[in-house]
Order: structure tokens, then C-alpha cells, then sequence
């Protein structure tokens, strides 16, 4: 009897034993898929990303790159040009181009500006969309910088030679130097995302001269 009790015991000792190492591991699983989907999260909000968007300087000062009625912080290894024969879109003439390419994106930051008029920033915001052919769906929402009150939109563009859809954003202002439109291209959707920091980053740093 001692001897027969005594595997019963061993048995059960093994088994609470292997009970404990499989609960353990089960733990350690568990542990690992939570470290997993915690790693997999994103790092950071839109918003915290662009708030850490390294800077490369600023333009729109006189002897900058590019002289304007706005200044603003570009993001590192982007690089303003101004443009010598302005294209013209609705209200507003190009000024400036910001090109990504040294930072490793296909698009530009392209900067338009106009004569001061009695239009606000909503009005010449509208019809800088208007004018360019293939935009449709635009979403217009005020935005504040600094002292700066102003319209951004966001809109999608339809592009003839990819034969796509892709989305475009740009906001407006007005100075007493005219209206100023800031707009974000990109050869797609997924460039203009990337692109989002620097445009985002133009945006909060803008003042007036």
C-alpha cells in the first residue's frame, strides 16, 4: 500500500510539476504577443511626428531662397528655388518651389502668391481648387498659426497620364503683401503621405514677414 501511495504521489507531484512549467509558458506567450502588439503600434501620433519633423532652415525672408509675405521652417535636406517665369492659377501666381527629392521624396512644396485684394483666404482658396483641372472632392477646414488665422484643404487629383486618383493638400492665407497658397502634390498618394511632416511642419511655423 506504502509503495502504491507513494507513486500516486509521484504521479501527482509531476503532474501540479507540468502543470506549473506549461502555465509558465503560457504566461511567457502571452507576454510575448502583448510585447508583439505593442511594438507593431505606432510610435507616435501624426501630430507628435510632425512636431519632431527636423527643420532645414526657413524661407520667405528677404535674402532667403525665396522672398515672400509669409516665412516658414522647411524640413531638413528639403530645397526652395524661387521661380523665375510664374505659372498661374486662379488668383495666384507660383513663387517658390520646395523640392523633396534631396530628402529622399518625389514631389515639391510649391509656394503661390497673389495681389492683395479683398478676397479672405476661404475665397482664394476655392478658386486655386477650381482652377486645377482633375481636382474633385475638396474638404476645407480653418487652421490657426501663430497669429495667422487661414484655410487648408484637402482634396483628391485625377491624374490624365497615371490614369489615378491621388490626394493633394494646400492651405491659404491672406498678408498685406496678398493671398498666399502653400501646396503639397507628390507623385501619389503614398509620396504625398510621406511628404505630410514638412508640409504640416510649413504650416505651424508660418508668420508673416
Amino acid at each position: 500500500m506504502r509503495v502504491g501511495a507513494g507513486n500516486t504521489w509521484r504521479r501527482m507531484a509531476h503532474l501540479a510539476l507540468l502543470t506549473g512549467v506549461l502555465a509558465g509558458c503560457s504566461e511567457a506567450e502571452e507576454a510575448a504577443r502583448e510585447d508583439s502588439k505593442t511594438s507593431a503600434r505606432p510610435s507616435a501620433t501624426p501630430a507628435a511626428t510632425a512636431t519632431s519633423t527636423p527643420t532645414g532652415g526657413s524661407i520667405g525672408a528677404a535674402g532667403s531662397a525665396c522672398e515672400l509675405p509669409v516665412t516658414f521652417d522647411l524640413a531638413k535636406s528639403w530645397t526652395a528655388e524661387s521661380v523665375e517665369a510664374p505659372l498661374r492659377q486662379g488668383p495666384v501666381s507660383l513663387a517658390c518651389e520646395i523640392d523633396a527629392k534631396p530628402a529622399g521624396n518625389i514631389g515639391f512644396l510649391r509656394v503661390w502668391t497673389g495681389e492683395p485684394g479683398s478676397d479672405d483666404a476661404q475665397k482664394v482658396l476655392e478658386a486655386f481648387v477650381a482652377a486645377e483641372d482633375g481636382a474633385s472632392k475638396p474638404q476645407y477646414r480653418p487652421f490657426k498659426a501663430g497669429e495667422l488665422a487661414g484655410v487648408e484643404v484637402e482634396y483628391l487629383y485625377t491624374s490624365e497620364l497615371l490614369d489615378e486618383k491621388k490626394t493633394e493638400s494646400a492651405f491659404a492665407v491672406t498678408t498685406a503683401g496678398g493671398p498666399v497658397v502653400v501646396h503639397l502634390g507628390g507623385l501619389d498618394t503614398e509620396e504625398h503621405e510621406e511628404m505630410l511632416p514638412a508640409y504640416e511642419l510649413a504650416q505651424r511655423t508660418l508668420r508673416t514677414v
